[in-house]
């Protein structure tokens, strides 16, 4: 019983923030679509926040909930949003904008997240009898997002990463880059089985839990 417990706990102080995170990175993807005139995921229900618009059963839900379970933190994703690159006049100015969205929408919400984190242990006190609870939760929000940024900042395909720097190559570079894709599934293996992604988060770990220490200077 009390293993379900846990569980559950750790799913309740996890969600809210991967659930924002996840949504408000595929509404930051539909957003800049629609403002460099591909209405396509606006059309689609996409230009939106609300989670039930971007959820994939896999990724937003058995995935975050195996890991849970596991008591492996947490990781997921969304279904991609669409875009239709013919409605875009700069094609490639708007594909580096519209990929970067996503991750800028997570470094935004982990900011965000920091803030209120630091407000928190600042101007509430500890006994507070929702205080651990909601600086779990806060904490949580920081780390997710900082792992969905850097991960979707990875330049492989089909990452945000590999979009932004496909903009800048000719359309046979594109082709040929994007040809990696075929091998997603074996890179994302070593990833995740390796320390190597544990040693590109730790200076984006250092700049989040740095922003915390920098507003509880400001607001102590």
């Amino acid at each position: 019983m009390d293993f379900i417990s846990d569980v559950i706990l750790r799913i309740s102080l996890m969600a809210p923030g991967f659930l924002l995170a996840i949504s408000f990175h595929e509404f930051a993807h539909a957003w800049m679509a629609n403002r460099f005139g591909d209405p396509t995921a606006k059309s689609m229900g996409r230009l939106t926040l609300n989670p039930g618009a971007h959820y994939d059963l896999f990724g937003t839900i058995i995935l975050p909930l195996i890991l849970a379970v596991l008591n492996l933190g947490i990781f997921g994703y969304a279904k991609p949003v669409p875009v239709d690159a013919r409605h875009f006049k700069n094609y490639r100015k708007s594909i580096f904008w519209v990929s970067f969205a996503g991750p800028l929408a997570n470094v935004i919400l982990m900011t965000v997240s920091a803030f209120f984190l630091a407000l928190l242990r600042t101007q509430v006190d500890a006994s507070f009898f929702l205080f651990n609870e909601f600086q779990n939760m806060l904490i949580w929000s920081v780390y997710i997002n900082i792992i969905l940024a850097v991960f979707n900042l990875i330049p492989f395909p089909p990452l945000d990463g590999s979009r932004m720097v496909s903009s800048f190559l000719s359309y046979e570079g594109q082709r040929k880059y994007e040809a990696l894709q075929n091998y997603s599934f074996l890179f994302f293996i070593i990833l995740w089985t390796t320390n190597i992604f544990s040693y590109v988060l730790i200076p984006a770990q250092k700049v989040g839990w740095g922003l915390v220490g920098m507003f509880i200077y400001m607001l102590s």
